[in-house]
């Protein structure tokens, strides 16, 4: 008989038990029974390739019995179908019925699916090695709550297409092994400013001045704290809502600044545009600016992630803003001697992995503070420190992926990188002599 085909069988054993499968792994993820990131990827990618694979082999089985019968190698009869027979009319409710449920099947899957592959969960946690330090600074920073997709896929068909077969190549070079190691900043493909950042932080609304501790702690026994107080100008917005100024005049919609990067990163800006609000026009140009260079190069219009460049992935650029910062926020204890000493000390090591990175932080850290008597009544910080240590570098240091202190540039502020220094440095003149100033009282005052 036409079913009997060994291919139509595996077809229909496949179909079958993968929708079984399906259905009960479906009420598993639907009341959060697991926490496994590999569970979606495994059962809503996986399972709904078997089953349509299984629904192609049953037609496919079907079409290779009938060409073998039709070589006389037995009796070729079709039955015929007749409505009026009751049996007929139950196979032929059965199949309707079987298809209805394979298609909702299917639609389950492919909804999940997708579903599943926009998540922060399958962007960071499947491919672990490779997303693991952006994954982890997501966690912990101040927009873990909004989703990869968000910011980097976006809506739409095309967005969505366009990431997806990008996602595709990405595919082929983890297999390959030939993803790049650390992960570039995607600096010349993220979307727009105006359809990730501004669709919550309204650009035209006056936003003041804001109060901003920099902690820092000296290397002495004491950790003497030496933390600056700055008052950031951050302005901002359009005259309605307050003073045009600060920060974030370089966003208002009433000023359009242009400039030209000429390296990937976008540090080397040798001409800066700007359009005031009565339309005059402003060029600003680098001492040994090429022009040849400026024709050639992207003109940019200056938006949100110019200067804040690691709105989410952001790491600490140094141990020991690192360090002070677990100061400040009472991770590590201020009374215990050295700490901040030994603490950067041993951040500053490079290790091959993190579990040796873990063994030896805790074993130098114990070590110091067991032979240092004055530490003696301090067992309770010592642990405190070993383990804030420990996160810290578990935190900004990723061995596999060649991600440490400083890999990733910062251009919040001019301490740690170029940031505002690189058009704020007094040598970017118009040819009438007007510099973009280097003057301190423009973005803060420190108190």
């Amino acid at each position: 008989m036409v079913n009997r085909h060994p291919l139509t069988i595996l077809g229909a054993w496949l179909v079958t038990v993968t929708a079984f499968l399906f259905l009960l792994v479906f009420l598993i993820d639907l009341f959060r029974l697991h926490e496994n990131p590999y569970f979606g990827l495994v059962f809503f990618l996986v399972l709904p390739f078997f089953f349509v694979l299984g629904l192609l082999l049953i037609p496919f089985g079907i079409v290779l019995e009938h060409r073998r019968l039709r070589k006389g190698l037995a009796p070729a009869r079709i039955p015929p179908i007749d409505l009026n027979n009751p049996t007929h009319r139950r196979v032929v409710a059965g199949i309707l019925a079987l298809t209805f449920v394979n298609v909702l099947i299917v639609s389950l899957a492919a909804y999940r699916g997708v579903e599943y592959m926009d998540s922060t969960q399958f962007c960071g946690q499947v491919c672990h090695t490779v997303m693991e330090p952006e994954f982890v600074a997501h966690r912990d920073g101040p927009h873990s709550r909004v989703t990869c997709v968000e910011c980097h896929v976006g809506a739409g068909a095309q967005s969505y297409l366009y990431y997806k077969l990008n996602g595709m190549r990405q595919l082929a070079n983890l297999v390959n092994d030939s993803y790049p190691r650390p992960i570039p900043t995607p600096v010349h493909n993220l979307r727009p400013a105006r359809n990730t950042c501004e669709t919550c932080h309204w650009p035209e609304k006056f936003h003041g001045d804001k109060v901003e501790i920099v902690p820092e702690y000296g290397s002495d026994e004491k950790n003497t704290s030496a933390s600056t107080r700055l008052v950031l100008h951050i302005g901002g917005g359009l005259p309605e809502f307050g003073l045009g100024a600060g920060i974030h005049w370089h966003t208002n919609p009433r000023n359009v600044v242009e400039y030209v990067a000429t390296d990937e990163k976008r540090q080397e800006i040798p001409y800066v545009k700007l359009t005031d609000p009565d339309g005059h026009v402003y060029e600003f140009r680098a001492p040994g600016a090429d022009e040849s260079k400026i024709a050639a190069s992207e003109h940019r219009q200056m938006d949100c992630v110019d200067c804040h460049n690691r709105p989410t992935h952001a790491f600490f650029a140094t141990p020991e803003r690192a360090v002070d910062s677990a100061i400040a926020t009472g991770a590590i204890a201020p009374s215990l001697p050295f700490a901040r000493k030994e603490a950067v000390e041993v951040l500053k090591t490079d290790y091959s992995d993190r579990d040796a990175a873990d063994r030896e932080i805790d074993r130098r850290l114990r070590a110091f503070y067991a032979a240092n008597p004055a530490a003696s009544s301090h067992a309770s910080d010592v642990n405190r420190l070993v383990k804030a240590t420990q996160f810290l570098y578990e935190r900004n240091v990723f061995p596999a992926m060649k991600v440490t202190w400083g890999t990733h540039l910062n251009n919040l502020g001019h301490t740690d990188a170029p940031g505002c220094f690189r058009c704020h440095d007094d040598q970017h003149k118009t040819a009438d002599g007007r510099v973009i100033k280097q003057d301190c009282d423009l973005c803060h005052e420190i108190q």
